[in-house]
């Protein structure tokens, strides 16, 4: 794919001329802010994360800003607890697992929008933009009673920024494989009033899919996001719309080296709004809609899907310590979809589900405990009526010591594609359903040096899978089991370092006698570190990224486990001038995802197709300015 990249922003180039000629002042050194992050996902409401009762961990917006053209899933990837399997670079299919369970059991949410699309129960983060956020918070364990479907393995929430300050601003970023992005955005704020404004573009040749394709695979991306409230103590009111679109390169074919593309387009629309009744008594409100819709170039296949939700909830500080929040969910999903199989069947259906959810939560939290204890009744028009429950709590044992413990249940609706596409599907299909337990420690060993550890265990009943006739069945029961381990240090001089560590046993019980298994592309150990320097006027940092041995659909053909680095740069020329690099993969080391297609013999036809495997991105070197007007 060849595309003219001589465009740059006659704006950007005269106001870099411009800026040059002012006088450089000196900026002070960044001073460690000690308070605790706050977090949303985890309860629905503010909260400090050292007193949630849950693991959970935040991607902040330093590391978001640090690289533009940086996709969701390497941020993700930073978090060990996740698995992110992409097959290929740039746009291609990217699956989530979290803790070892399903792709399809970890909920994605964009301000608080759902954004797993009906069809396949996946979010589609490859064709995510991340200009505007400002903070990704990953939330580890059960979370159904706050959110109903999907949310088994965890909840992960992009949070976009609020503005606080006027600002307007413009960034590029291009490397190798013709690599190119460019970003323009505007702050606007007056007194309670604000406006946020985005515009980008991404384009990159991209980088062989497989091993086995004959040419690069592309990507082209452009999108907006708009964002304008007013926000007080007494309410709060704000509209949001965004919406990226593009086209994806990638491979098919019985050897997996044909190319073939696709577009994409999705759209979010959001009104949100909160009103303080009384000092003790307040209620919000979202209505949402989320569009995700994908078409093939080379067939007439396509998939489209379309959420529009509703949630309203009360929250009610009857107590000193204490409050109690309730609400509503009203959830309509639309699927549609058009799918040719192997031997050219075309399969078709237009599907429209629906679901209320119910949801009542206690909390309690002093300087000693934290608690918190729900149910949700979810009541939907294919399956019928689910409740989960949970109920977690943290002790602050010591000053530098805390311990907490969740037990939580959650569940999958049978999504459209196994209840309806094609006729190994089966429309009778009942809810995966999950029991989690943790128990896990933080502990402060000296200022600035954090230590935690979690250990956990989740069974799932009801797994939806393939049986012996290839029909889609609740057949399976999962048992997964695992720890946690994690240390963070940071100084007031700017030094940091952290490590985690992740291991899971993920396990899958035998069928019809047969011996138990392993589930596939979960390697048992993870491992995540980085250090470096970060100060206001300049920093550095390396990553590290370690897996171990994953299995595969075909036990003969593992994907091996792999170590990849990254580094990272920055410099504040001038007040208004930040120069980055980004190097991912700096080593350039060739490895693979996930298996494309183990070598067999065609029955019919007798010829012989070799092994393909998903090949991850090598070595891609990137830089970018901002500039600040």
């Amino acid at each position: 794919m060849s595309i003219s990249r001589t465009f740059l922003p006659n704006l950007l180039t005269l106001s870099i001329l411009s800026v040059f000629h002012t006088a450089y002042a000196d900026t002070p050194v960044e001073v460690t802010n000690d308070l605790p992050v706050t977090v949303v996902t985890a309860s629905r409401l503010p909260q400090a994360i050292n007193t949630v009762p849950a693991s959970i961990t935040v991607i902040t917006k330093d590391q978001i800003q640090q690289s533009p053209t940086n996709e969701l899933s390497n941020l993700l990837r930073q978090e060990a607890a996740l698995n992110i399997v992409t097959t290929g670079g740039y746009g291609q299919q990217t699956s989530i697992f979290t803790r070892g369970t399903e792709s399809k059991h970890t909920l994605v949410l964009l301000d608080g929008v759902r954004i797993n699309n009906t069809t396949s129960s996946a979010a589609s983060i490859n064709f995510l933009d991340t200009s505007d956020i400002g903070q990704i918070e990953v939330l580890k364990g059960p979370a159904s009673v706050q959110y109903g479907s999907d949310a088994i393995g965890g909840v992960i929430q992009l949070i976009s920024t609020k503005p606080t300050k006027q600002n307007i601003f413009t960034t590029v970023e291009a490397g190798e494989n013709s690599l190119y992005k460019a970003i323009i955005g505007a702050d606007l704020v007056k007194d309670d009033a604000y406006l946020q404004v985005r515009g980008q573009t991404l384009s990159t040749d991209g980088t062989p899919v497989t091993t086995t394709a004959k040419q690069d695979a592309g990507y082209d991306q452009k999108g907006y996001a708009v964002k304008g409230g007013i926000d007080n103590d007494q309410f709060a009111l704000s509209l949001e719309a965004r919406g990226n679109q593009g086209t994806s390169e990638y491979v098919t074919g019985s050897d997996y080296d044909q190319p073939a593309s696709e577009d994409f387009s999705n759209r979010l629309l959001s009104l949100k709004g909160r009103y303080t009744i009384a000092p003790d008594l307040v209620t919000n409100l979202r209505l949402s809609q989320f569009v995700d819709k994908l078409d093939q170039n080379q067939s007439t296949d396509f998939v489209n899907s379309d959420q529009k939700e509703a949630d309203v909830n009360v929250r009610w500080s009857f107590a000193s310590h204490q409050n109690i929040l309730f609400g509503v969910t009203s959830n309509q999903a639309d699927a549609k979809a058009l799918s040719t199989d192997y031997f050219g069947t075309q399969t078709s259906f237009d599907h429209d589900t629906r679901s209320t959810g119910y949801y009542l939560q206690h909390q309690y939290q002093d300087a000693v405990f934290s608690t918190q204890a729900g149910v949700r009744v979810e009541d939907n028009s294919v399956f019928g009526t689910h409740t989960t429950g949970q109920i977690a709590g943290r002790m602050q044992v010591l000053p530098t010591t805390s311990v907490y413990v969740n037990i939580g249940t959650a569940f999958r609706a049978p999504n459209a594609f196994e209840l309806f596409k094609g006729t190994g599907s089966n429309s009778n299909l009942k809810p995966e359903e999950s029991t989690s337990y943790e128990i896990g420690v933080d502990q402060q060993i000296v200022n600035g040096l954090n230590a935690n550890l979690a250990v956990y265990r989740t069974n799932i009943d009801n797994m939806i899978d393939f049986d012996q006739a290839y029909k889609i069945q609740n057949i399976a029961k999962t048992k997964l089991t695992g720890a946690e381990a994690g240390l963070k240090w940071k100084l007031e001089n700017g030094l940091f370092a952290s490590a985690s560590y992740a291991y899971v046993q993920p396990i899958k019980e035998g069928l019809n006698g047969s011996a138990d298994s392993e589930l596939h592309r979960r390697p048992r150990q993870s491992l995540t570190a980085s250090a470096g320097l970060q100060l206001a006027q300049y920093g550095f940092s390396a990553e590290l990224v370690s897996k171990s041995e994953a299995k595969e659909y075909s036990q003969d053909y593992p994907t091996s486990g792999y170590a990849i680095g990254n580094l990272r740069g920055y410099w504040q020329a001038l007040p208004n001038v930040r120069l980055f690099a980004n190097v991912e993969n700096f080593t350039d080391r060739k490895y693979s995802n996930a298996l494309a297609n183990a070598p067999y013999v065609d029955f019919y036809t007798g010829v012989s197709h070799p092994l393909s495997q998903y090949l991850a991105p090598r070595r891609q070197a990137t830089l970018g300015v901002t500039v600040n007007y």
